[in-house]
């Protein structure tokens, strides 16, 4: 029978998955597939699954449980297999490269970091108080000069201001959590964000994390939304 594959763990993981259910319409109980020194944590399937809100939330709710017991190599949503044996020599095949990597992930949690500009009013006023000439084009514009270039001339220099400011707080704000962790990715933002940093924290650093997450947030200043989600399983950090 097909199978969901959820994550991957030593075979010493406690491993608690009583009355946990897995994916799909009809959800079946999650279970463990062995091969030597690995299990990877599955549960049996008879459909294609989609990413539906309840089965993301059940992949979820995998993750965690394992996670709160030891370390897990978390596959990311999606992953079948057609039987237990594909499962089993899939496993025996890399036994050393898993092994590795649950090696490198344990006593660690990957937390996201993201930061994005919630309102322009107060870098703008910065802007315009720091820099002479993009002063002297607002003061012609309010002024009532006509000259149709000022607007866009203000604008360009406002946006590449912008731009700059935000890509320095962006890299301050990554030296200043990166020692927080083991390794760490920083991703192209999308949307209105300007940070997209995602951390790999080991346990003992964890409130270390928190409390610069609270000093950084009351000195950053307005206008800036600091964001913070974790502890998670370390998806981005599974190679």
């Amino acid at each position: 029978m097909p199978l969901y594959v959820y994550s991957i763990i030593t075979k010493g993981h406690p491993c608690r998955l009583d009355g946990l259910r897995g994916v799909g319409a009809k959800p079946s109980p999650v279970r463990t597939v062995t091969a030597g020194p690995l299990c990877a944590v599955v549960s049996d399937v008879d459909e294609e699954i989609q990413p539906k809100r309840r089965d993301l939330i059940a992949h979820q709710e995998v993750q965690e449980r394992l996670m709160t017991d030891g370390v897990v190599l978390p596959l990311q949503f999606g992953y079948t297999a057609p039987d237990d044996l594909a499962v089993s020599e899939a496993l025996a095949s890399n036994t050393d490269g898993y092994l590795s990597t649950l090696s490198r992930l344990e006593g660690c949690a990957e937390y996201h970091v993201r930061a994005s500009q919630t309102d322009d009013t107060p870098l703008l006023e910065q802007i315009l108080e720091d820099l002479p000439e993009a002063r002297d084009l607002n003061e012609r514009i309010r002024g009532g000069d006509r000259d149709p270039g000022l607007p866009l001339a203000l604008g360009e220099m406002v946006a590449h201001e912008v731009q700059a400011r935000q890509e320095t707080l962006s890299v301050g704000l990554t030296e200043a959590l990166i020692p927080f962790s083991r390794e760490h990715l920083v991703r192209p933002p999308s949307g209105s964000d300007f940070l997209n940093l995602s951390l790999l924290v080991p346990d003992e650093h964890k409130e270390g994390l928190r409390t610069a997450e609270a000093n950084i947030a009351r000195e950053i200043g307005e206008g800036i939304d600091l964001r913070f989600s974790g502890p998670l399983p370390p998806y981005s950090f599974v190679q």
